[in-house]
C-alpha cells in the first residue's frame, strides 16, 4: 500500500480514539532550521496534552506516511530537498522515491483517506493577489470542496487575497466559522474587516462539526485569531506583505517558490516576528482542533466542565 499508517494512528484509529491530522509543509517551507524541528514538537505535543493523538503526514522515500516517528520527523525536517507537495504532487513524489512535504490539501486527502475528520494548520491557501486575472488559486479551496475534513487555522496566508478566498470557499460551499472572533483572522493579524459567523462554546462547535459531517457535506473551516500577546497589527502586516511583494516581482519569482519567498523575506524584514506569530499561531490551532477532536470522539469533557 503507497499509503502507510504511524502504529501510534493506526491504534487510535481501531480503537476509535481522536486523532488530528497535522500538515508539514509549513514545517519545511514555512519556518526555518532548526525552529522547525522544535515548532514540530510544540504542535504534536500540544495535541497529544489535549488527549489526541498527532498524524503529521508526509512522503518519506516515496511512501506516504500519516502520522511519523520521531526519527522520519527529525529526517524530513532535516533535509534541503523536500517536495513541497498538494495533491497533484503525490503521485510524482511517490514514483520518484522523493521526501515530500504536504500541503494542507494534500494532508486533507490523506486524512479522510484514513478515516481522520479534522486537521489543523497555521494558515489556508486561497486566491492569489490578482488571482481574478491569473487564475492563481491555491488546491487547498478545491480540495475542501470534495474531501470530509474540519480544518482549524488562523485564516487565510497574509500574502494572498483574503475577500476573494473567502468568496470563493462561499462559493464552494465551504463554511467559515469563526472561534470567539466576529471575523476572518489575517493569519499574522486578528484584523481582516471580513464578517464570519461567531461560535463561543466548544460543545457548539462539535455539533456544528458533527452535522456537517452527518449531512455528508465535505469540508468545513474553523478560524481563530493568532494568539493576542504575538499578533501584529493589521497596517504592518499589509507593509510586510507589499514589500516581499515588491521584491519578488523584481526577482520574478513565481509559481511554487514565491509563497516561501515571500514568508522568508517578510521574516527578515520584521526581525523574525512573523516567524514567533507563525509558531504560535501553529501550536494554538493544533490545541483546538486536538480539543475537538477529543469531544468529537466522546472521549473528553464538555465546554461547560473544562477549567
Amino acid at each position: 500500500m503507497t499509503i502507510e499508517l504511524a502504529p501510534a494512528v493506526a491504534d487510535a484509529l481501531a480503537a476509535g480514539r481522536p486523532v488530528v491530522a497535522l500538515e508539514s509543509t509549513i514545517l519545511c517551507h514555512g519556518i526555518p532550521r532548526p525552529r522547525n524541528r522544535e515548532l514540530a514538537a510544540e504542535i504534536e505535543d500540544a495535541v497529544r496534552a489535549a488527549g489526541a493523538t498527532p498524524a503529521t503526514t508526509a512522503v518519506l522515500d516515496g511512501r506516504i506516511r500519516v502520522g511519523l516517528e520521531p526519527a522520519e520527523l527529525d529526517r524530513l525536517l532535516g533535509a534541503t530537498d523536500v517536495a513541497k507537495c498538494s495533491t497533484r504532487d503525490l503521485p510524482r513524489v511517490v514514483t520518484g522515491g522523493d521526501l515530500g512535504a504536504t500541503t494542507v490539501a494534500a494532508t486533507a486527502f490523506l486524512a479522510a483517506w484514513a478515516g481522520i475528520r479534522i486537521m489543523a494548520t497555521g494558515g489556508l491557501g486561497g486566491v492569489h493577489q490578482g488571482g481574478e486575472r491569473s487564475l492563481d488559486v491555491s488546491a487547498d479551496l478545491e480540495e475542501l470542496a470534495r474531501t470530509p475534513i474540519t480544518v482549524v487555522c488562523s485564516g487565510v496566508k497574509s500574502i494572498l487575497d483574503q475577500a476573494r478566498t473567502l468568496e470563493r470557499l462561499e462559493s464552494l460551499g465551504v463554511p467559515v466559522i469563526g472561534w470567539r472572533c466576529d471575523e476572518l483572522p489575517g493569519f499574522h493579524t486578528a484584523e481582516t474587516g471580513l464578517p464570519v459567523p461567531r461560535i463561543d462554546e466548544l460543545a457548539d462547535l462539535h455539533r456544528l462539526h458533527a452535522t456537517h459531517h452527518e449531512l455528508g457535506l465535505a469540508g468545513m473551516v474553523v478560524v481563530q485569531p493568532p494568539p493576542r500577546e504575538h499578533a501584529m497589527s493589521r497596517v504592518r502586516v499589509e507593509r510586510l506583505v507589499e514589500g516581499a511583494r515588491a521584491a519578488a516581482r523584481a526577482r520574478r519569482i513565481r509559481g511554487p517558490a514565491f509563497t516561501p519567498f515571500m514568508l522568508q523575506h517578510m521574516a527578515e524584514h520584521s526581525q523574525g516576528a512573523t516567524v514567533r506569530v507563525n509558531c504560535a499561531l501553529a501550536v494554538a490551532n493544533a490545541r483546538l482542533a486536538a480539543e475537538l477532536a477529543v469531544l468529537a470522539a466522546g472521549a473528553g469533557p464538555t465546554e461547560a466542565e473544562r477549567p
